[in-house]
């Protein structure tokens, strides 16, 4: 008896040593305003907890491509994530579910339109910061112990603060424009958000 469990054990499939940490080079895209997709690129460092579970901390950046256009998302965006990403690792894949709320900062999120002595208008960009939730699915291969290949997919929810900006109105009477205060209350957004990376666990 004492020899069959010897040997049983010995013919047990040793587990996973799965490393702690894991930084990773990522290459994302932004979608705003529908349709207006902006490219970005950032990092991302995460914590094993064991094999199914693991907390993010992710960053990304993009310079934008529009620098002034009036009524749109434009300018430089920033992006902080942190949160949890769960599923089923197997020995050259994994399949996981992810939940990272956070925040996007947008360096031309709206702007002034300001009536000049000539007639015409100047445009005054703002900052705004909204809050994120990035849901999705992601899927990692592993070429080796040490390294990781990875794709998300997801949607990242934006939720915009309400604020104020100034835009114009026109006199019906004397078609005459003016400066007028505006506000623009609390809106929520949904994004598609694709990120491409390449990771190294230790």
């Amino acid at each position: 008896m004492v020899l069959i469990k010897r040997k049983a054990k010995g013919q047990t499939k040793p587990s996973i040593d799965l490393p702690k940490y894991e930084v990773s080079a990522d290459f994302t895209t932004f979608t705003v305003n529908g349709n207006q997709v902006e490219l970005g690129a950032g990092g991302r460092f995460t914590y094993n907890i064991n094999q199914s579970f693991a907390l993010e901390a992710a960053g990304y950046f993009s310079p934008g491509t529009c620098d002034r256009c009036p009524g749109q998302v434009t300018g430089r965006i920033g992006e902080g994530l942190f949160g949890l990403k769960a599923g089923k690792r197997f020995s050259k894949v994994g399949i996981f579910a992810k939940a990272r709320p956070g925040f996007m900062t947008i360096g031309k999120g709206y702007f002034d339109l300001l009536l000049n002595s000539g007639g015409f208008f100047t445009t005054v960009p703002h900052r705004i910061t909204p809050l994120a939730l990035d849901l999705g699915g992601v899927f990692e291969f592993y070429p080796s112990k040490k390294v990781v290949l990875r794709v998300d997919y997801g949607d990242t929810i934006l939720r915009y603060p309400q604020h104020s900006f100034i835009g114009f109105s026109v006199d019906p009477v004397t078609f005459a424009l003016t400066s007028a205060q505006r506000t623009q209350p609390a809106f929520t957004t949904h994004n598609t958000q694709f990120i491409v990376g390449v990771g190294f666990r230790f």
